[in-house]
């Protein structure tokens, strides 16, 4: 592996972190609101405010309040929740699994509902089967997850009561928030799996594939499959940055207790320190998803190489 390209990417990696958290920084200082405010109620004496502000560190200039944050993360810490007075690592660690099981289970059910589906799409081209397969994709792209969400809630937990409504516990309680998660991924990786697969398909080397007279199903998936998987590569790991984010409009229908919930408790409490980790966690999610996305494409091909015509 070329090592300038990977200290080049890592060095972009880390100005991109920084470029975030600054951005954060600032928009959520500019943004209408007194965590202060909130914390005591309007109604609380102007003394008392510039006690907690002045305690809180909220008295300091806003570019000063910065490097004491770059300060604290040089040491990895990430601050006090302004609310619970609690470390951010410690709220971090207690939700980030869970935004990491239902980013799992989403990635499963879209893989394994997308992949056999594109794949039937491209051999079966302009049958039933293709348009019935771009249908779903067209209907899993089309329904928004706030729609999606209490519309599963309402059929399998209300009328039929086989899952849990809302909450996170055993594997019954992640199966409607994975499906809401995942569908839009599925739909978007069953066109792509489809488009890629029908690129290859035509290619020299399946033609000699066939005339050597290998079956079909080793054509497809040891030939044309392995070609076929780079752009879904590249897809899938934009979209599992996306899922590590934290999916704030599942976590907040289905009340998982996870990143996404986390932040938007915070942004409505004014908590800057619990806000600004959030984004920090969910900026190295997809630095680290995507740079081995990257390093993944010379496993699965190994004629690419690191650095060469990216």
């Amino acid at each position: 592996m070329n090592t300038g390209y990977i200290i080049s990417r890592l060095s972009s990696a880390i100005l991109v972190i920084i470029g975030v958290i600054c951005t954060v920084f600032l928009l959520i200082h500019l943004i209408p609101g007194d965590p202060v405010e909130v914390m005591l109620g309007e109604s609380a004496h102007p003394a008392d405010r510039a006690a907690l502000r002045a305690a809180l560190g909220l008295d300091l200039p806003v570019l000063e309040q910065l490097i004491n944050y770059f300060r604290g993360l040089a040491r990895v810490d990430l601050g006090t929740s302004l609310h619970s007075q609690r470390p951010i690592t410690d709220i971090l660690a207690e939700r980030v699994p869970a935004t990491l099981e239902l980013a799992v289970y989403a990635l499963l059910f879209a893989v394994i509902i997308a992949v056999p589906l594109g794949v039937v799409a491209a051999i079966r081209k302009d049958s039933m089967l293709d348009v019935g397969a771009m249908g779903f994709s067209l209907l899993g792209v089309s329904i928004p997850n706030f729609w999606m969400g209490p519309i599963l809630i309402l059929i399998f937990s209300l009328w039929l009561g086989v899952t849990p409504v809302s909450g996170r516990g055993g594997v019954e309680h992640v199966i409607l928030p994975a499906i809401t998660l995942g569908t839009a991924l599925a739909a978007i990786l069953a066109r792509m799996v489809r488009s890629s697969l029908l690129e290859v398909l035509n290619e020299d080397y399946v033609r000699t594939a066939r005339a050597k007279g290998l079956p079909e199903s080793r054509v497809i998936w040891c030939h044309a499959m392995r070609n076929a998987w780079l752009p879904v590569i590249t897809l899938l790991g934009l979209q599992l940055g996306t899922l590590l984010g934290g999916a704030v409009i599942t976590e907040t229908v289905f009340s998982w207790p996870g990143l996404g919930s986390l932040l938007v408790e915070s942004i409505q409490k004014r908590d800057y320190p619990v806000v600004q980790g959030c984004v920090l966690v969910i900026s190295l999610a997809y630095v680290v998803v995507n740079t081995l996305t990257d390093l993944l494409y010379v496993v699965i091909d190994p004629r690419i190489r690191l650095g060469e015509g990216r």
